[in-house]
C-alpha cells in the first residue's frame, strides 16, 4: 500500500466535517478565555476569535498525533513493518521508526544465562531481558529441585548465583561435601 491521495471533492468534504467538528471546541475555548457566553463569543475582537480557532486546531492536532500513534502501534501489533507504515505515510522506513519508535514490537532477546555446578548438583542462572534481573533453578545432588521464590529476581548474576549455591550446598549428597 502506498500513500493515499484524496480527490478535491473528498478534501472539501473533509474540510467541512473537520470545521463542523472544530466549531464547538473553538467556541468553548473562546468562551472560557473571554468570559463571554457562547452565543456572544463571535462578537469579540476578531483577532481573539481567530486565535481561539487556532488554539482549537492545536488541540485537534495534538489529538490526531496521539490517535495516529495508536493506529501505528495497532498496525505494528498485527505485523506491519516500518517500511509499510512509512510507505502509507509518505516517509521512509527510518522516518516511520523515528515517528513511531514503539509501533513495531522488537523480538524479545533470548535470556542470557549461566550454569553452576557445586556440591554435586547443578543450577541454571537466567537473566530476564526486559528487567535485567536474574533468577535461578537447580537440582541438588540429592535430586531435590529448587528455584528462586516465585517472582524473585535478583539485581545481579552474582546474587542469584549465591542463592543457587546455598541451595546446592543444602542439598549436597553428603552435607559435608565441599566444605572446608
Amino acid at each position: 500500500m502506498t500513500s493515499i491521495e484524496i480527490t478535491p471533492e473528498e478534501r472539501a468534504e473533509l474540510g467541512k466535517a473537520l470545521t463542523d467538528a472544530l466549531n464547538p471546541l473553538a467556541t468553548a475555548i473562546r468562551s472560557r478565555e473571554s468570559g463571554l457566553s457562547e452565543a456572544r463569543m463571535w462578537e469579540a475582537d476578531p483577532v481573539d476569535v481567530t486565535l481561539s480557532v487556532l488554539a482549537a486546531w492545536k488541540v485537534v492536532d495534538t489529538e490526531i498525533k496521539r490517535l495516529t500513534a495508536i493506529a501505528a502501534a495497532t498496525a505494528g501489533s498485527y505485523g506491519a513493518s516500518y517500511e509499510q507504515m512509512g510507505a502509507v505515510w509518505g516517509i521512509t522506513r527510518q522516518g516511520a521508526r523515528k515517528k513511531w519508535p514503539d509501533a513495531v514490537p522488537r523480538p524479545a532477546a533470548a535470556r542470557t544465562g549461566a550454569a553452576l555446578e557445586l556440591f554435586g548438583g547443578t543450577s541454571s542462572l537466567a537473566q530476564d531481558p526486559s528487567s535485567g534481573g536474574w533468577t535461578w533453578t537447580g537440582e541438588g545432588a540429592d535430586e531435590t529441585r529448587g528455584a528462586a521464590e516465585d517472582g524473585t529476581w535478583y539485581a545481579t548474576k552474582e546474587e542469584a548465583a549465591a542463592h543457587a549455591g546455598a541451595f546446592l550446598r543444602e542439598h549436597a549428597a553428603d552435607r559435608g561435601q565441599g566444605m572446608l
